[in-house]
């Protein structure tokens, strides 16, 4: 085979990227599976007429490569065989609080089990090989591990412990059940209960545990702010700026330089203002609003909106280090009252920074909208623009919503130079509201909460927050302009990261129906032969707005969506109806919305003729330079983007959960109303009104009977008494217990109280006391579904405005796996575990 170019139906590509080419992967795979055995790595540089130093380092280091990601194996004999021919599978590690685990298989087959035994293994988030070694009591297959591929975690954050003179690390993550044992005299002085960061020195096996040496000493347990320190280690979220991006960062000059003014669209003449919430400190996009038509007088009909949109890609040059920082974070994480931001402060608060009075370099999206509210064109251009004010969502409202008020008036006397413009947006927003009711985009109503701190970072409040005119405003603007971007993206043909939220998933909405059915409701077919369409959702919504289980049908629908994601192969935006969506708004804090940005940039100072663009005389450059990106790659990005998106949510909401439990530990014994937000066949998820905490009633201590769970009708039935509890039912709760370390809040049912159907009130019954277990014992698993409720609902709101966002928390959807065994008949007892404190555990499975 020392003519292997002639065989590989890879070699052209292979040639284009490296000088001296080898093999590829493709055709490596390939000869494996005709040799019919495995072979050394010498034995396939032989057959392959490799000789020289060069030609074998760099097969090497393939064979490494196709190692790492699970193509081939290692066997102990020193030779390389095709995973696919050793019936071994591939996927990443799930971890289970109780100890046992699940390969999530790469190809979507189904999970195989892995017993305590096998998670001591691995690590929750590993990368491993399998086999199938039979199948458990409940008829599940059961794997075992032959590999690890890749490690999810080179360090470990957790609670550092000394007994006998032993040093070891109990990891914050419950999923991560293993204790680290810490090498003597590498404990970097941590105290007895101290957080603390471990690194990995010596992976566990079947004979020893994990060992490492401290690296950092975190804080105490319990000290203000520690929770986001924690949650930034245990989720891997980079917090440190490198050297490189510091001295990237330091070397931008505070204000825009003239010479970076020139040659672009001179807009500054415009009065763009930013609306934004109170305590905002980044202004990435500000809008100008005017009537088409040479003046007013002359209205044809139809507005001029422009979208402008911080600069970001002007700064941050491919292939810098503020670049390769920001792809690796993918976004802002928005905790309370913290930002870990995407780009430093230099961008983030200052150049890319729309403040008002002061020049700033823009990307702008000039749309032209009907007085039907149908987009009739579009341009995007390199801009300049002087923002004339920093307005805020109340004060907008204010001037709108209340012009008579007395806050009004004087706000409408403060602002009247741009009072005009914003009649004219008012005025544009509410014929695209009516255009999006036409188009039949999804409405969820949603509660927002925004956590109110006292002394020490402690709890004082959680107060829910309104949305007003002005925020639904802001938003129809950004999706003018996202849809702009993604008609742009199409009509040039250029590779892109679009937005995707696919259709529900067939068995999702079979569920649903039947759920609807058992109503007198149905979810209408429309035109559409592959399922309910987004008007059919909304048309549901608006015909159930009035009934007294409106939020109970409402929670049932929403988590029979899917997730959005980011991806290269756009398959439109079902939440949204569109049928091409794409992120432009929030380049300093979204990477994909920087390379969107990098995308039109690439058109715009090409030679091509079009009439999406505008140009000022800037120079000529190629496309190689601004967006060097095929679809191979963007999919990759698009994954990782995806991937940070989930991991900043899953942070953020381990915080809250954190903070919740710490509001709740002082009120252990009290009695509060609540609404069951989710049924389980382990027991009732219920929110406690007005301060928006959740926490889990275990089936177990439900009143004496055996309680059957319902999936269709969402409920849990009493086998003689005929009680339920059913999804939306409001009930009386005591708090029972609060477990910080598993984020969790245990209550019963109030003694005497009764369950009050959504709607409607009934009598109550009797609770039964019950003791729950420490971390590591047998505990239920977090309520998967609300959490997913949640997510939708905010990925909607995300996707609406790109602001929308900042704070909140998507997740991912999840197979709860009950601690009982299979659901079922329950008896009362004691119960066996709580829930996450806003109703959610660490997700095992995504579904996007």
């Amino acid at each position: 085979m020392a003519d292997w170019q002639s065989l590989d139906p890879e070699a052209a590509r292979e040639a284009e990227k490296y000088e001296n080419p080898i093999p590829s992967r493709e055709l490596i795979l390939k000869h494996l599976d005709e040799r019919g055995s495995p072979a050394a790595r010498e034995e396939l540089a032989d057959e392959f007429g490799m000789a020289t130093e060069e030609q074998l380092e760099a097969l090497r280091r393939r064979l490494r490569a196709m190692e790492r990601d699970g193509q081939l194996i290692y066997t102990r004999r020193g030779t390389y065989a095709p995973v696919d021919k050793l019936d071994l599978i591939l996927g990443r590690v799930s971890g289970h609080r109780d100890g046992f685990g699940f390969l999530v298989p790469d190809d979507g087959s189904d999970d195989l089990f892995l017993s305590p035994a096998q998670m001591r293994l691995v690590f929750d988030g590993d990368r491993a090989l399998a086999r199938v070694s039979g199948l458990d009591r409940r008829g599940r297959r059961e794997g075992a591990v032959v590999e690890v591929i890749s490690r999810a975690h080179e360090s470990i954050v957790g609670r550092y412990y000394e007994e006998s003179g032993v040093g070891f690390v109990v990891a914050d993550n419950p999923k991560i059940q293993q204790e680290v044992l810490v090498t003597p005299g590498r404990n970097a002085g941590a105290k007895q209960g101290q957080f603390v960061e471990v690194k990995i020195t010596h992976w566990p096996t079947t004979r020893f545990q994990p060992q490492g040496d401290v690296v950092e000493v975190v804080g105490n347990y319990m000290a203000p702010g520690m929770e986001i320190d924690v949650a930034l280690r245990s989720y891997d979220i980079p917090h440190v700026w490198p050297d490189a991006v510091v001295k990237e960062a330091h070397k931008l000059k505070p204000e825009v330089e003239e010479k970076d003014k020139e040659k672009r669209i001179d807009l500054r003449h415009l009065p763009f203002v930013t609306i934004d919430g109170e305590d905002a400190r980044d202004f990435d996009d500000a809008v100008y609003c005017e009537k088409n038509g040479s003046n007013w007088r002359l209205f044809s009909g139809g507005w001029k909106l422009y979208v402008a949109i911080a600069d970001v890609s002007h700064y941050v040059k491919i292939d810098s280090a503020l670049d390769a920082e920001a792809q690796v974070r993918g976004n802002s994480v928005y905790f309370p009252e913290r930002v870990i931001p995407m780009l430093p402060e230099e961008l983030s608060n200052g150049l890319c920074s729309l403040n008002p009075h002061v020049d700033r370099l823009a990307m702008v999206c000039e749309i032209s909208i009907s007085k039907t509210g149908k987009m009739t064109d579009y341009q995007f251009y390199e801009a300049v623009i002087h923002s004339h004010a920093r307005l805020t969502y109340n004060k907008v409202s204010a001037m709108l919503e209340q012009p008579k008020s007395s806050e009004g008036k004087a706000l409408r006397g403060e602002y009247k130079e741009v009072l005009p413009h914003l009649k004219q947006l008012y005025s544009l927003y509410q014929v695209l509201l009516a255009a999006r009711h036409e188009r039949g985009a999804i409405d969820f109503e949603t509660q927002e909460t925004r956590i109110i701190f006292g002394a020490g970072r402690k709890i004082a409040e959680i107060r829910p927050t309104q949305r007003n005119d002005a925020h639904k405003l802001i938003e129809e603007c950004m999706l003018a302009a996202n849809v702009a971007t993604a008609a742009f993206m199409q009509k040039h043909e250029i590779p892109a990261l679009y937005r995707v939220h696919d259709c529900p998933p067939p068995e999702r909405v079979e569920k649903l129906k039947a759920f609807l059915t058992e109503l007198g409701l149905s979810l209408h077919r429309g035109k559409s032969k592959d399922g309910p369409s987004p008007k059919d959702y909304q048309l549901l919504l608006e015909s159930i707005r009035e009934r007294p289980d409106y939020h109970l049908i409402q929670t049932v629908m929403l988590r029979s969506l899917s997730q959005a994601v980011y991806s290269a192969d756009n398959q439109g935006h079902f939440g949204l109806n569109y049928e091409a969506y794409a992120h432009f708004t929030s380049p300093i804090r979204r990477y994909p919305d920087l390379l969107i940005h990098r995308a039109i940039r690439s058109v715009v100072r090409s030679k091509l003729d079009t009439p999406h663009v505008k140009r000022a005389g800037a120079a000529i450059m190629p496309r190689a330079r601004i967006y060097p990106y095929d679809d191979a790659i963007l999919e990759q990005l698009g994954e990782q983007c995806s991937m940070s998106e989930r991991r900043a949510d899953e942070a953020t909401r381990d915080v809250v959960n954190w903070l919740k439990c710490e509001f709740m530990k002082d009120r252990v014994g009290e009695t509060f109303p609540g609404v069951i937000t989710a049924v389980t066949g382990f027991g009732l998820f219920v929110e406690l009104k007005d301060i928006y905490v959740e926490g889990l009633v275990h089936v177990t201590a439900l009143p004496g009977d055996y309680y059957h769970f319902d999936p269709v009708h969402h409920r849990l039935a009493g086998e003689r008494s005929g009680r339920s509890f059913r999804l939306g039912d409001s009930v009386e709760v005591k708090v029972m217990r609060v477990d910080l370390d598993e984020r969790k809040i245990d209550f019963e049912l109030a003694e005497g109280k009764t369950a009050m159907p959504a709607g409607q009130r009934r009598g109550g019954f009797e609770s039964a006391a019950g003791k729950t277990g420490r971390r590591g014992e047998r505990a239920a698993p977090g309520n998967t579904d609300v959490e997913k409720s949640r997510a939708l609902k905010k990925s909607l709101l995300s996707d609406s405005k790109s602001k929308a966002g900042k704070g909140a928390a998507k997740s991912e959807s999840a197979k709860p796996a009950s601690k009982s065994g299979k659901p079922g008949a329950h008896r009362k007892g004691a119960p066996a575990g709580g829930a996450p404190a806003s109703g959610g555990a660490r997700k095992r499975k995504a579904k996007s």
